[in-house]
């Protein structure tokens, strides 16, 4: 939380509109690259300066536009400025702890998501805000760092396969919107593995650091509830055709990733409650074992409660006690002491507590 808070201080007592940019630091240049297309030709070229990517927005083909990185505010200031973008749009880009929204506007549409990768060598959900903007011919997307989930659509362009080609930009950005929460499934099911294979290691051994790991796996569905809920009303928004720039043939196919949507949600909230049954196990377990260790002691201060109770009576020094001068009275003691111990223990087990 305070870093977040460190974050958004940035922008304090500064004009709306202001570009500044909150997130990691970066070194990396901004890069750009473009793929413009119709039903019959295609090109793709990654273009040395913002300006090269200016000839794109008025255009009778279909051009998408790729921003890798959000950190060099005059690039995505140029970029606004020429496509005539709303002012408070770019900061929302260049800030990348937006919740993930849609915004109408004259010319465009604004949408912000978050897409999720998942690092196997850290066992961790790494987070990249997704910008994508939605003008007459063209899609913008604004990524923190380059590598995508975007690749199969590229390839589908560059091959012609399917209708990416014979459609408009508003299918181009369904498809984008599509690929992000498809690969929502692949990380609902890395998370859904290491929850099961937490219970299995639960039951056979709960372990102290066993916690830090439940925590952590209750930290990562608390985020992807708050990543992905948004979506439902994104999706449900620009299924209803509110904006000229959805075509009537692209709504059938934003209502298929709504229910996408929905299934990514419902099963997100199966693996929260997962992991809450994980937890109240982890404490049934740890409540048992301590349970079972006080019950052992319980049963061996039940047995030499009697036990001490004669060697302290025979403990006492008075002169007069009869049994000090027998013979056979030390050995009588102990047996009747060994009697005693034997008799709880049988007595004990037939009752099963041990």
């Amino acid at each position: 939380m305070s870093k977040i808070t460190r974050r958004i201080s940035k922008t304090k007592g500064l004009p709306p509109g202001t570009l500044v940019y909150i997130g990691p630091e970066k070194q990396e240049k901004t890069k750009i690259a473009v793929i413009d297309y119709d039903e019959k030709d295609f090109q793709e070229k990654k273009v040395g300066s913002v300006e090269e990517c200016f000839s794109f927005k008025d255009t009778q083909t279909v051009s998408w536009i790729n921003v890798d990185g959000v950190h060099e505010v005059d690039v995505i200031g140029k970029v606004g400025k020429h496509f005539g973008f709303h002012p408070l749009v770019l900061e929302d880009i260049v800030n990348t702890g937006q919740r993930p929204k849609l915004e109408y506007f004259e010319n465009n549409i604004f949408v912000v998501l978050k897409m999720l990768s998942y690092d196997e060598k850290e066992q961790r959900i790494n987070v990249e805000q997704v910008s994508l903007i939605l003008g007459q011919n063209y899609v913008i997307s604004f990524q923190e760092t380059e590598g995508d989930v975007f690749n199969p659509i590229r390839e589908r362009i560059r091959n012609a396969k399917g209708r990416i080609r014979k459609m408009g930009a508003d299918y181009l950005m369904y498809a984008l919107l599509d690929s992000v929460i498809d690969n929502y499934f692949l990380i609902l099911e890395k998370l859904g593995e290491k929850i099961e294979a937490m219970e299995e290691v639960l039951v056979k051994d709960p372990k102290p650091k066993i916690l830090q790991i439940i925590h952590a796996l209750k930290r990562d569905t608390i985020f992807l509830r708050r990543s992905i809920w948004p979506l439902r009303e994104i999706i449900n928004s620009l299924q209803r055709g509110e904006s000229s720039l959805i075509q009537e043939s692209t709504i059938i196919y934003l209502r298929d990733i709504y229910d996408h949507t929905i299934q990514v949600i419902e099963t997100t909230e199966s693996l929260r409650d997962m992991v809450s049954g994980i937890l109240d196990i982890y404490l049934s377990s740890v409540s048992n074992k301590m349970n079972e260790v006080m019950k052992v002691l319980t049963i061996f201060a039940s047995i030499f409660i009697p036990l001490t109770f004669i060697a302290g009576v025979y403990g006492m020094n008075f002169k007069y006690m009869p049994e000090l001068e027998w013979h056979w009275g030390y050995f009588t003691v102990l047996s009747l002491m060994a009697l005693v111990g034997i008799t709880m223990v049988i007595s004990f087990k037939r009752r099963k507590w041990f």
